[in-house]
């Protein structure tokens, strides 16, 4: 049986990290920010997560949070949804910590003193297999009740596209999905295909605007195909409870630098002292190419890494 490494290392951009691998697949997590992955791949690959160098911020500094900017960094992220502001920029610059499990790491950030919330992920990597489990927490560390859902985000380094399988449920004479689109989203995108079973989204160098999505994604997957590998997300979607965004459990966002593949938990009322858990799986895979939009060619692109899912 393949043994899980974990080691302290330093970057030369985000400073001290840990670095779990298993022989088949690599992780790192920041320890000077965060909650943070930064970086996730096959061993020997090239890091399929978009990060920031130049660690720029992410919109105008905010008043309300002092001489603190809230620093893009890029990898993969916990935020409150829905997205309103300034609680979903609190800068998340402050060192975690962190606790060595058997099969991976516990990181806590720091309380946000303003929102008054702790942000944890544990990540455990399985030994024989190219995926890793983790499970979003946010902590209400105040003294009264919030209402929010935990929002997972994962920034994809360019030139890949995204794959998200439309809902198949038969309802008969009432709708089967529900897809939400900003006021900067262009159903004409040429990014965007909207096609019977699946919706593809292409990350475009050359294409400045944004585009963004959200669906009601009952199939509980969505994924990325870049730099050789196809990237899988998979999530229990709560069908019942009231979720983000009217509906959205996943959403894909997309510029010219980076493309996202996003989680969604429900919306809960949370008591002091009280936790709302969200969790995802990762599945990570060599492939030969980028499937186009031709449906018979994507379902034979995922297909045959959805198998133990089906």
């Amino acid at each position: 049986m393949s043994k899980i490494a974990i080691k302290e290392i330093r970057d030369a951009v985000f400073g001290n990290c840990l670095k779990l691998e298993n022989g088949l697949i690599e992780l790192v997590v920041a320890l000077d920010f965060g909650p943070r992955i930064i970086h996730f791949s096959l061993c020997g690959k090239e890091n399929m997560f978009y990060t920031d160098p130049e660690k720029k911020p992410l919109g105008d500094m905010l008043e309300v949070y002092g001489t603190e900017r809230c620093i893009l960094y890029g990898g993969h992220r916990i935020w409150i949804s829905p997205e309103i502001l300034p609680r979903c920029y609190h800068p998340d610059n402050e060192p975690v910590t962190a606790e060595q499990s058997e099969n991976g790491v516990i990181v806590k950030g720091a309380i946000e003193k303003f929102n008054n919330i702790q942000k944890i992920m544990e990540i455990n990597m399985f030994p024989d297999l190219p995926e890793v489990e983790i499970n979003h927490s946010i902590v209400n560390c105040g003294m009264w009740d919030i209402e929010y859902a935990c929002w997972c985000i994962t920034m994809f380094d360019k030139g890949g596209k995204g794959i998200i399988p439309m809902p198949s449920d038969k309802t008969g004479l009432l709708h089967n999905r529900s897809i939400s689109l900003w006021d900067y989203s262009d159903m004409s995108d040429k990014r965007v295909y909207w096609g019977k079973d699946f919706i593809t989204l292409k990350q475009d160098p050359n294409c400045a605007t944004p585009f963004k999505l959200g669906i009601n994604n009952t199939d509980g997957w969505g994924a990325y195909f870049n730099k050789g590998q196809a990237f899988f997300k998979f999530f229990e979607p709560n069908n019942d409870g009231i979720l983000p965004d009217n509906g959205c459990s996943y959403e894909s966002y997309t510029n010219d630098f980076m493309f996202e593949a996003e989680t969604l938990s429900e919306i809960a009322l949370v008591e002091p002292g009280g936790v709302l858990s969200h969790t995802e799986e990762w599945e990570i895979y060599e492939t030969d190419g980028i499937p186009g939009n031709d449906e018979t060619e994507i379902r034979k692109a995922v297909e045959k890494y959805l198998t133990k899912r089906i």
